[in-house]
């Protein structure tokens, strides 16, 4: 539960940080005129939408398992992250590309980017802050790399315009922040459906659960391992299981029993632990 609490802390701080980005890049792409600063106003906002997503798919998959859902909501996060990265990145970066497009082909009346950079100051500043909370309290689970790079491109659009009196550079940053973002989509789209469909430990994690079966007494084998990553802290292990052929119905209850124990306690993600006594074929 602390875990979670630290979870659900950190996406809020994100939210705060998002809605305030968000608004300083709008104010600034109104004043200087400038394509690229709203369109890294869009990549604030998607990124708020893609938070408050998150922080809703949380509480859900925190819920316990019941009947409906034997095997808990933990799934829910990734689903709910998948349809974030979809509908509200790609929404970014479409409007981010139409904006750089259009400033290319019409071109934009420049206005005072004073503003624009001052803001972009207490942007990078913001945006530093959300990335040292990220990775403190979920170690890499929110990182947000792309924050920053956007508004590297924003300045290099801004500054360039204003020494060449251009609105090129300025509509090439905003097409290179929409890019930016349908990377960020695709990535994020591919590590979520891989957990959906359905994702194992580590090969080195599975070899430290199949060493751990085997310390316990009267097992003789494992002949088959599954594991299924269900979420950050939420992990399944079913095996089949060579018992000693000598072990009685209690010993095998009971070889059951510490197998679990002992799994939980070297790894506080494994939730569920199923083993079937299985002879070894002849």
């Amino acid at each position: 539960m602390a875990e979670e609490s630290e979870s659900v802390g950190t996406v809020l701080v994100a939210v705060v940080t998002n809605l305030g980005i968000a608004a300083a890049k709008t104010a600034g792409g109104i004043v200087s005129g400038s394509s690229a600063m709203l369109s890294e106003a869009a990549h604030s906002v998607a990124g708020t939408v893609a938070d408050v997503m998150l922080l809703a798919s949380l509480k859900r998959s925190a819920k316990p398992a019941d009947e409906a859902h034997p095997l808990g909501y933990g799934p829910e996060r990734y689903i709910r992250a998948l349809l974030a990265a979809v509908a509200t990145f790609f929404g970014g970066a479409v409007f981010a590309v139409y904006d750089g497009i259009d400033t290319l082909v019409h071109g934009e009346e420049p206005g005072d980017p004073t503003l624009s950079y001052v803001l972009l100051g207490i942007a990078f500043l913001l945006e530093g802050h959300s990335l040292l909370v990220a990775r403190r309290r979920v170690k890499g689970e929110a990182a947000r790399m792309a924050a920053p790079v956007g508004l590297a491109l924003a300045a290099g659009g801004l500054l360039g315009a204003q020494l060449t009196g251009s609105g090129v550079y300025d509509g090439v940053a905003s097409l290179l922040i929409g890019l930016l973002l349908v990377w960020v989509a695709w990535d994020l789209g591919r590590s979520n459906a891989r957990y959906l469909i359905g994702r194992p430990l580590p090969e080195a994690m599975r070899a430290e659960v199949r060493e751990e079966l085997l310390s316990v007494p009267h097992i003789e084998g494992v002949l088959e391992l599954t594991t299924l990553v269900q979420g950050p802290a939420e992990v399944l292990v079913a095996a089949k299981i060579d018992f000693h052929d000598l072990a009685s119905a209690r010993q095998v209850e009971g070889a059951c029993e510490d197998a679990e124990a002992q799994l939980r306690e070297r790894f506080p993600a494994i939730r569920r632990v199923y083993l079937d006594p299985t002879p070894t074929p002849s």
